[in-house]
This record gives structure tokens, C-alpha cells and sequence, in this order.
């Protein structure tokens, strides 16, 4: 058997030995910032500014504004163990600054190509110099430059493959980066930190020097962390240790903890310290959820030691133990102390159980005047409106300036004309000014007028200079449908005389609307009060004792879908007042960056040609079971009339036709009835994009455009909102996913108002 050789013991080369060595302390980008932050602050800095590229990879650019770096030294800064904070071992002992070692900037030039830009005070110009492995590259050169120190870090790891590619992620890379400039940001106060992607112009973080700490952590925390902040604050002379900072109340919660800790101004980890203070917050905060902390600990420089770790985010000290349980207590003696009030957070989800007759009886007894004996009604259970009240300005429809037609416009001016002649049995009935609920109840009345294709001229005003007919409710959803003169099965687009719709897919897709309704929502959407409206996408509403935020959008954009699924083949038309082109339109479509056009996609003309061309061929069909029009040249005509007193943005008819050519699954019939619907709906739905706020235009703007800014909200309150109540049956996931949100409710408020 033969004997087994011993090892040879070799010295390894100076390269590779200063290579894991900054293997060992620059870990990632963030390392690096790090320990150039930590330069900066060390001299005297009191403006940073960090710059980085692909998450630091590659490129590092921090420049301050501090005493600089003689030219005399500029030869060994990049040289391990060069240092000016110390220059004895016993020196440790009493460090007072961030580094002490010498090793943050050769380690870097060990990974990475550095170049120094530098200028004294006393210098008569800057200096620039490159290094690369801690040597000079060349005899530093003389430049124009601001007093202080500009660092540039190129290729990081570019001669370490393996970390490269395990740090390929730089939006990760670049949120640590942030994070460590937050976190210095706020302790040092009074210096200006500031930290951006290169090429952009607005930094994700800013601080200004004149800023406190709680206004820093307010500009990178936001306002629901400083709102909530109590300041503690203690000090023990047996212990040699001063403690100060910020931590979130009772009211305050995240769902990972944010804890920033400086020791003798040193950002550092303490897990000990981490679990005893979350120990007191867990009698608090709800179950797994989180504070806010910032702490900064002051302790005699002799009894710590910073020596422990290559990155020094540990140090270890003396007394560790009774200062954690000092600090443990000054915690909980803060909280204590500002526990008079509590913010208590409902179930931002609609419930899931309904409501019980005795419970909607106490609810709604204020408003009832019909009961002769009722329960007391206390203040925090009273309902204080009524969902069936009406306002005047429901009445007062707002009035547009009609806009002149033009060939190039996106959204040619619209006008209601009659229902398709390929279409006579469906016809609208006109009502008199009664309300549409009232509509719904009444019965047909043979001398109520009648618009047919034979008997009326097609009108060629805009909408708001003409009053649309009113027509009859749909009272249920049953999926037979049938011609029936009483109008019982009406809704906004129908006609008293329905077309019978017979054909399987339609019917699934009903059933599908009918399975998927939650009965509770739509008892809440019937009886709703509007509040107002947030903006185009999001409304307040209340229901009983409830404050709902809801999303008009989605609402709008479900409604519109059923009634395209339950009126199949009953629309009205909304005749455009000049024809638009398929092909222009899908060339305005195709210039949007939303069609995501690339060249590889081929030429637009030739694109919007086929779109124009493809959609020609479906022009029959369309036109019989939507109403859509289209005529032998290629122009849109017409569009669904899906709803009085509601005409689509048509800014978006461009995408519409696009999405109509590439979205909708033509092969199979009930898919095709089903994805036309959905785009149609999407069409059709109110959409921020498209909508002109208050704020955007001032009223002279809003004249000389001959538009209504308060239009939008007009018919978000009284047409869309008016028709959620009616017909909307609302999908169950609408409770789940954040379209319905309950924002407050009274009884709990009270609780809130009673504790005060």
C-alpha cells in the first residue's frame, strides 16, 4: 500500500491574497458605498452625493465635499493598511472614527477599476489618479475640480466571475444601495446625502442639510412612519452608554421590521437587541407584523470593540447584556407612556357573512318612518342617509361646446341615431321625463313616440345637443329571453321589442355572469349612497353605516361587459358624424407607445391595411350582433349603444380597433363573442387616461376646447352609478382583489372618539 504524500505548504502570491482579502470586505456594491460613505463622513463632509449604474456594477461615482487627500499621499491611498485615523494598536481603544484600518479603497482597486479626483483646500487645482490591485497607475495629474473628493468605482468584480454572476440582479443591488444611504442619511442630520441612476435627473433618495432626522425619515419613510414616531431617550453613567432615536407607536406597523442601529455612529446589526425590543412590541402589534426603530447608542469608545467583523457591521462591547435590557425598558416605558390613544383598522375586505333582519332593522329604523314601534336606535348604529334621495343636479345634465369636425382628430364628434335597419324589430320607446326606476315599474304606454329607421332622419348633431329616449329596465336576468311588449326584461340598450337570442355560447356566457354574481355585493351596490368621486378611477360610497373606496374603472368595465352579454344583438346605435377610417385609426393606434410596436413587427401601412381589411370581412357579423358599423370603404359608422346619457371616450378608439384585429379570438364562437365583449367593455369603461381632470386645465383652456371638466363627474354619479345600483351583478373576486374597499366604519369610530 502505497504511502500517502504530505501537503506542500506554499505562500500564496500577494494578489491573490489581497484578492480575498476584498473578497472578504467589499461583498457587494452596497459594501463598497459603504465604506466610501464612511470615508466621505470622516472628512467632514456635508454634502454626498452617490451615483451608480446597473446597480454598481457597473459604475460607483460618490463625490463629496470634505478636506480631500494631499497629493503627497495619492501614491499609497489604494495601499493596504494606509490609513490616517490611527497609528498604534493601542489606538483602537479610543477610535472615534469610521475607519481605522486602511483597507475599504485597496480592496476596491483589488475588484474593480478606481480613479480618484481630489482637492485640498490649500491645493491650487485637483488632482486625478487611477488605480488598479492598490498600485498607481500613473503619476497623478493635475484637473480642474470642486474642493473635496470624487470617487469613481468601474467593473466591479469584473475579475471575479463567480460573484458577478451571483450578484446579476441590479435592480436588487441598487435597492441595497438605496437602503444604505437611507440609513446614513438619517443619522447624519445635518448632511446633505443624495443618491441616484445614472442619467436620471430626479434622485430616489434627497436629503438637505438643514433637515432634522425626523424630517429625513418623513422624506424616505413617508409620512405614515414620522406621524407616528415617539422620541425615547436614556442614559446610564454605571453603564457608560447614551442612548437616542425614534420608534414607531402602537398605531404603526409593517410587515418586516425596519430597524436602524448606530453605535458610536457606526451602522451595525444587533440581533440580540433586534428580538428584546420586538419582544415588547409583540404585547402591541398585531400577530407578524413589525416597528419602525432608529437608535443610536453612544458608548465609551474603550469598552467597544469595532475589530470583529471585515465589514464592521457587528461590533461587540462590554455590558452587552445589561444595556440591551436598559434599552428593553426605555422601550417599553416610550410606549407605555403614548398608548392614551389607539388607531384600530377594520376589515378592509367586503364580509363575507351577511347581515341579519335584526341587525338591518336597528341599522336602517332612523330612516324609516312606516315601523310603529322600533328598538332604539344608538348614535353609532344610525344611518343618516337615504340611497333613494335624488339631487337637482341629477336634472342638469352639463352642456359641451360642440367641437368642429376635423379629419385628423382621434375622437370625431358622435350623435345617437337609430337602431341598425338590419334590425327592424328592434326599436326604442321614448318615456316622458319620468325617472328610469320609475320607468322600470310603469307600464308600456301605446301613445309614448317611437324611433324608427323609416320614420326619422338620422340626426347629425353632437350628443349633448340632443335629448336621448329613455327606455325600460331589466328587472331580472333570466337567460330565455323573449319578445314581451310589458318591457320586463328591458335594460338601458334594449328595445321593447327584443330579437329572441338563442344561440348556446351567448347563454353559457350568461349563466357563467349569473354563477360568478355575489348576492351580498349586489345588495350593497343596490342601496348605496354615492359620496363623490376621488378621481376618474376611484369613488367613495356608503352603504348603511360603511365608507366604501370603489374602483369606477373596473365596475364600469364589468357592467358594460354584461350588458353586451345580456343584450346580445339589441343595440342602439351611436352614429359617428363623420366616418373614420380603420385604416387612420390604426395607424394613430400603432404611433401609441401602449400598442407595443417594434420593427420587427413590420411596416404600420402595411399593419393598419390588414387590421382596415381583416375587420371588413367581420363587418356583417358586427354589425347584426353589436351594432358596429362599418361601410364598404373601410370607415367606422357607428358604434353599440350601450347606455343613455353615455357616450365611450373615444379618445381610445384607436386602440379599440387595434385590440379588436389582435385580441379577440375570431376561431371559436364562444370565445370571440366573449374577448369582442371584454375589448368592447374595455372601450367603453371610464379611464383616467382619457379623462381631463380639473387640475389639468384652467377654464379658459377648458373653454376654447369646448369642454366641461365637471362632465366626467356628472356621469360617473348620475349615469354609471346610477346603473351599478340597477344592473351590475357584481363577480364575487370583486370582494377579494381591492375594487371594493371599506375604509371606515361609524361603530368602530366611535370606539376611537371614546377613547380620545
Amino acid at each position: 500500500m502505497a504511502l500517502l504524500a504530505a501537503g506542500v505548504i506554499r505562500r500564496l502570491d500577494e494578489a491573490v491574497v489581497n484578492r480575498i482579502a476584498a473578497g472578504e470586505i467589499i461583498q457587494r456594491p452596497a459594501n463598497a458605498i459603504k465604506e466610501m460613505i464612511e470615508n466621505c463622513l470622516d472628512a467632514k463632509s456635508t454634502s454626498i452625493q452617490v451615483t451608480v449604474k446597473e446597480g454598481g456594477l457597473k459604475l460607483i461615482q460618490i463625490q463629496d465635499n470634505g478636506t480631500g487627500i494631499r497629493k503627497e499621499d495619492m501614491d499609497i491611498v489604494c495601499e493596504r493598511f494606509t490609513t490616517s485615523k490611527l497609528q498604534t494598536f493601542e489606538d483602537l481603544s479610543r477610535i472615534s472614527t469610521y475607519g481605522f484600518r486602511g483597507e475599504a479603497l485597496a480592496s476596491i482597486s483589488h475588484v474593480a477599476h478606481v480613479t480618484i479626483t481630489t482637492k485640498t483646500a490649500d491645493g491650487r487645482c485637483a488632482y486625478r489618479a487611477s488605480y488598479s490591485d492598490g498600485k498607481l497607475k500613473a503619476p497623478p495629474k493635475p484637473c480642474a475640480g470642486n474642493q473635496g473628493t470624487q470617487i469613481t468605482v468601474e467593473d466591479l468584480f469584473y475579475n471575479v466571475t463567480t460573484r458577478r454572476k451571483a450578484l446579476k440582479n441590479a435592480s436588487e443591488e441598487y435597492a441595497k444601495i438605496v437602503d444604505v444611504v437611507s440609513r446614513y442619511a438619517i443619522h447624519n442630520s445635518g448632511i446633505s446625502f443624495s443618491v441616484k441612476k445614472q442619467g436620471e435627473t430626479v434622485a430616489d433618495v434627497r436629503t438637505l442639510s438643514n433637515a432634522t432626522i425626523v424630517d429625513n425619515i418623513r422624506s424616505i419613510y413617508g409620512n405614515a412612519v414620522s406621524r407616528e414616531l415617539i422620541e425615547v431617550t436614556c442614559e446610564d453613567a454605571k453603564l457608560a452608554f447614551r442612548m437616542k432615536g425614534y420608534i414607531s407607536n402602537a398605531n404603526y406597523s409593517v410587515k418586516k421590521c425596519i430597524f436602524l442601529l448606530f453605535i458610536n455612529s457606526r451602522l451595525v446589526e444587533s440581533s440580540a437587541l433586534r428580538k428584546a425590543i420586538e419582544t415588547v412590541y409583540a404585547a402591541y402589534l398585531p400577530k407578524n407584523t413589525h416597528p419602525f426603530l432608529y437608535l443610536s447608542l453612544e458608548i465609551a469608545p474603550q469598552n467597544v470593540d469595532v475589530n470583529v467583523h471585515p465589514t464592521k457591521h457587528e461590533v461587540h462591547f462590554l455590558h452587552e447584556d445589561l444595556i440591551i435590557e436598559r434599552v428593553q425598558q426605555q422601550v417599553e416605558s416610550a410606549l407605555l407612556g403614548a398608548n392614551a390613544s389607539r388607531m384600530y383598522f377594520t376589515q378592509t375586505l367586503l364580509p363575507g357573512a351577511s347581515i341579519s333582519s335584526k341587525e338591518l332593522g336597528k341599522a336602517v329604523a332612523s330612516s324609516s318612518s312606516t315601523e310603529g314601534k322600533s328598538e332604539k336606535v344608538y348614535a353609532h348604529q344610525m344611518v343618516r342617509t337615504d340611497f333613494r334621495e335624488q339631487k337637482l343636479d341629477a336634472f342638469l345634465q352639463p352642456v359641451s361646446k360642440p367641437q368642429a369636425a376635423k379629419p385628423s382628430m382621434v375622437a370625431p364628434a358622435a350623435s345617437i341615431a337609430e337602431p341598425s335597419a338590419a334590425q327592424p324589430d328592434t326599436e326604442m320607446e321614448e318615456l316622458q321625463d319620468s325617472d328610469m326606476l320609475e320607468a322600470a315599474a310603469d307600464p308600456v304606454r301605446p301613445e309614448d313616440t317611437a324611433l324608427s329607421s323609416a320614420g326619422q332622419k338620422e340626426s347629425e348633431c353632437t350628443l349633448p345637443d340632443i335629448v336621448p329616449p329613455r327606455k325600460r329596465l331589466r328587472k331580472t336576468s333570466d337567460v330565455e329571453m323573449t319578445e314581451d311588449s310589458a318591457g320586463s326584461e328591458m335594460t338601458a340598450a334594449c328595445s321593447p321589442r327584443r330579437r329572441i337570442i338563442n344561440l348556446t355560447s351567448v347563454l353559457s356566457l350568461q349563466q357563467e355572469i349569473n354563477d360568478q354574481a355575489l348576492k351580498s355585493l349586489q345588495e350593497m351596490l343596490g342601496s348605496l349612497t354615492f359620496v363623490g368621486c376621488v378621481s376618474p378611477q376611484w369613488a367613495l360610497a356608503q352603504y348603511q353605516t360603511k365608507l366604501y373606496l370603489m374602483n369606477t374603472t373596473q365596475l364600469s368595465q364589468e357592467l358594460f361587459y354584461q350588458i353586451l352579454i345580456y343584450d346580445f344583438g339589441n343595440f342602439g346605435v351611436l352614429r359617428l358624424s363623420e366616418p373614420a377610417p380603420l385604416y387612420d385609426l390604426a395607424i394613430l393606434a400603432l404611433d401609441s407607445p401602449e400598442s407595443g410596436w417594434t420593427e420587427e413587427d413590420g411596416p404600420k401601412e402595411g399593419l393598419a391595411e390588414y387590421i382596415g381589411q381583416f375587420l371588413q370581412k367581420k363587418s356583417e357579423m358586427l354589425k347584426d350582433y353589436f351594432s358596429l358599423e362599418i361601410d364598404e370603404e373601410g370607415n367606422l359608422t357607428g358604434l353599440p349603444l350601450l347606455m343613455e346619457n353615455y357616450v365611450p371616450p373615444l379618445e381610445g378608439l384607436p386602440m379599440f380597433v387595434l385590440r379588436l384585429a389582435t385580441e379577440v379570438n375570431w376561431d371559436d364562437e364562444k370565445e370571440c363573442f366573449q374577448s369582442f365583449s371584454k375589448e368592447c367593455a374595455l372601450f367603453y369603461s371610464i379611464r383616467k387616461q382619457y379623462i381631463l381632470e380639473d387640475t389639468d386645465l384652467s377654464h379658459r383652456q377648458n373653454e376654447e376646447l369646448g369642454s366641461n371638466p365637471t362632465s366626467w363627474k356628472w356621469t360617473v354619479e348620475h349615469v354609471l352609478y346610477k346603473a351599478f345600483r340597477t344592473y351590475l351583478m357584481p363577480p364575487k373576486h370583486f370582494s377579494e382583489d381591492g375594487n371594493v374597499l371599506q375604509l371606515a366604519n361609524l361603530p368602530d369610530l366611535y370606539k376611537v372618539f371614546e377613547r380620545c
